[in-house]
């Protein structure tokens, strides 16, 4: 199969937001109960097609514990796109909002990165402590280019987060 186009994807957010299941889950379709942390980064490879347009992306999972933050830098250079994810029942996982997009706006290299703003856990609602209002006026705050709650465990939304971001990379990059 030959690709049109390879895009290098980063996904970050603090520690425990869900990042590695949302690419497992990705990835395989299966739901990964025991996830160790992430140590450093992850890197994984998925092949998409989309409007006819047969696309690779290189998924960069990055660590989102605090001792690892030096190294998210070296990894923005290059990338087409990004994930942010925070967990809709921790209103903690945004506390290091503005430092990761800082991180983000001062260290990319294309100067209009698409970046998706994504709510995980949403199979957990009932301890839902970020409302969906809340951080859609928080994703249009850092200029996001989409905003999708998704739940690793049932599948919600998993593909549909992927697929808009590759979708946007397709038109910014004119594929």
């Amino acid at each position: 199969m030959t690709f049109e186009r390879t895009f290098k994807v980063i996904i970050f957010g603090d520690a425990g937001t869900g990042k590695t299941t949302l690419t497992h889950r990705f990835l395989t379709n299966l739901f990964k109960i025991d996830s160790a942390s992430t140590i450093g980064v992850d890197f994984q490879l998925k092949m998409l097609e989309l409007d006819g347009k047969k696309v690779k992306l290189q998924i960069w999972d990055f660590a989102g514990e605090e001792r690892f933050r030096f190294l998210f830098p070296s990894y923005i250079k290059g990338a087409s796109g990004a994930i942010f994810m925070y967990d809709i029942t921790n209103y903690a996982s945004l506390a290091h909002l503005d430092e990761w997009f800082s991180i983000v706006d001062e260290y990319k290299t294309i100067p209009e990165l698409p970046v998706i703003f994504v709510g995980g856990k949403t199979d957990l609602y009932y301890f839902k402590e970020v409302s969906t209002k809340k951080a859609m006026k928080l994703a249009r705050s850092k200029n996001a280019q989409g905003f999708i709650e998704c739940s690793s465990k049932t599948g919600e939304n998993v593909n549909k987060i992927f697929e808009l971001l590759a979708k946007k990379l397709i038109e910014l990059f004119d594929v």
